[in-house]
């Protein structure tokens, strides 16, 4: 149920095994929230994707699916805007002391001193947690402002395990010992995720990589259904029985011995018939989402600047980051002279953002742009608006008991598996999804793996060596042929 990476990951390994399954997918297209939008010839992520990975199978997946000419290796360049000044991330030391100040500087330091004799206890809550590691100045200066942009919440109401998934490992220590001694290299085994220095990334955008697996499985005999949307799941104490899947211009009734959800849970309780008691349905009802909008500006300038990205620490604009596609892959921009910018904003779907016209949007990107100081009003020829609902899943004060329930509730059915972000309401990196599903198939070939323990427990974490991992076994490449082979009649979802 679902063809964002990890739906269409789990399909490709069962095919590569010579499993068949059906693959059943709301939208016209495939690939999630790391799809690619296209808008009179330039191309946009939803949000910027990174293909950097420590898991070895998951590489092999990448390289498998696309040729070196494809599949780029690109520089990364990413700055924090920050009182109209940038600052590099990673860190450089010099940037960064020209940029704050000497006194700010020193400040920072002495913050961070404190933290570390006198640090928050209870560590419960994002800006404890932040606070500890870096000190409550520098928090204040380069996390508070973007991260409340990103979550629409204070910082003392997002839970420390946010940040340990994103940015474990990461302190002001480290951060001062790559800016002095030199920055991450990518196939450093111990390398930070936050610090690398350089990834891959398909030449015309994300959705290249899961329209490219599309074209694999479907080759293969796969069915994927689109514009399918899971109306209900079926299921007794033995398990899920069947799903209901599509729209008014056709319903169809799927039969399967195994299935893998990565409907949102809280969807995916709704669908489910017979009703599941009343608590799971109030404690599913409490995982919330924050939505997304990429507003997509078309400008006649060559080059504005050399990021991939910016993230944007401003409390007096909306937008929270701006990627530059041009700089992600010279063939998103179909023509070399123009460059196109993504505006990215976070909301909730139904607020002031997200009903907003397309157009009063685009009108409000430019402004910010302007006054941001990166283009001028006659730079801005055009512009478009994609939204992606249920983009990340909110880790509040309330959500991980509420999810404690939904999953014991879940736990019976056997033959049921959840995988991929909104899946498990996980802030899954795209590679941790793809290990979620490259799992969930090994356990149904009759192997043992919890899912839950992928980008938690050390072996499956943003830290672990290739060496650790290429032992583990489960996480090696597996010994199935690299071309998919046909399979028959469809068993699977």
């Amino acid at each position: 149920m679902g063809a964002g990476p990890a739906g269409l990951t789990a399909a490709y390994q069962l095919l590569k095994a010579g499993v068949s399954s059906i693959v059943l997918e709301k939208d016209a297209v495939v690939g999630g929230i790391s799809r690619t939008t296209s808008y009179k010839g330039f191309s946009f992520d939803i949000g910027g994707h990174r293909f950097f990975t420590k898991v070895p199978a998951v590489e092999q997946m990448w390289h498998e699916v696309l040729s070196e000419t494809d599949f780029l290796r690109r520089k990364r360049l990413s700055r924090i805007y920050y009182k109209r000044k940038f600052f590099y991330y990673p860190l450089r030391a010099g940037n960064a002391l020209l940029g704050l100040g000497l006194w700010n500087s020193i400040s920072i330091l002495g913050s961070y001193v404190w933290a570390k004799f006198f640090p928050l206890r209870p560590e419960r809550t994002f800006e404890a947690w932040v606070t500890n590691r870096f000190g409550a100045r520098l928090y204040r200066t380069f996390f508070k402002t973007y991260t409340e942009k990103v979550w629409g919440m204070p910082c003392s109401e997002i839970t420390a395990e946010w940040a340990a998934q994103r940015i474990k490992d990461l302190s002001l220590w480290t951060a001062v010992m790559s800016a002095f001694m030199g920055r991450e290299r990518p196939n450093n085994p111990k390398a930070i995720r936050s610090l690398i220095n350089s990834f891959h990334y398909p030449r015309k955008g994300p959705g290249m990589m899961w329209e490219a697996v599309l074209s694999l499985v479907r080759a293969g005999g796969v069915v994927v259904a689109n514009e399918s949307p899971v109306q209900t799941v079926r299921w007794n104490a033995g398990g899920v029985t069947s799903v209901r899947a599509g729209s008014e211009d056709g319903i169809r009734d799927v039969n399967g011995t195994h299935f893998i959800s990565t409907l949102p849970i809280r969807d995916l309780i709704q669908k489910m018939e017979p009703a599941p008691p009343a608590a799971v349905r109030e404690a599913a009802e409490r995982l919330k989402y924050r939505d997304f909008i990429t507003v997509a500006l078309i400008l006649n300038r060559k080059n504005l600047f050399p990021d991939n990205w910016i993230y944007i620490h401003e409390p007096s604009v909306r937008v929270g980051r701006i990627q530059n596609f041009k700089n992600w892959s010279p063939d998103m921009v179909p023509n070399v002279g123009k460059t196109c910018l993504g505006m990215e904003y976070f909301c909730f779907e139904g607020d002031g953002l997200w009903n907003m016209p397309d157009q009063e949007l685009i009108r409000l990107a430019g402004r910010e742009l302007m006054t941001l100081g990166l283009a001028r009003a006659e730079d801005i020829e055009d512009g478009t608006v994609a939204r992606m609902p249920k983009a990340y899943p909110v880790y509040d004060s309330t959500y991980e008991e509420a999810l404690g329930v939904v999953r014991e509730f879940l736990k019976p059915l056997g033959n049921l598996q959840l995988i991929g972000r909104n899946g498990m309401h996980k802030y899954n990196n795209q590679d941790h999804s793809m290990l979620t599903a490259m799992l969930a198939v090994k356990n149904i070939l009759g192997e043992q793996h919890d899912l839950w323990g992928v980008n938690v427990a050390p072996i499956y974490g943003e830290e672990t060596s290739r060496e650790e991992e290429t032992t583990s076994g489960s996480l090696c490449g597996s010994s199935q042929p690299t071309v998919p082979g046909r399979v028959k009649e469809p068993a699977l979802l």
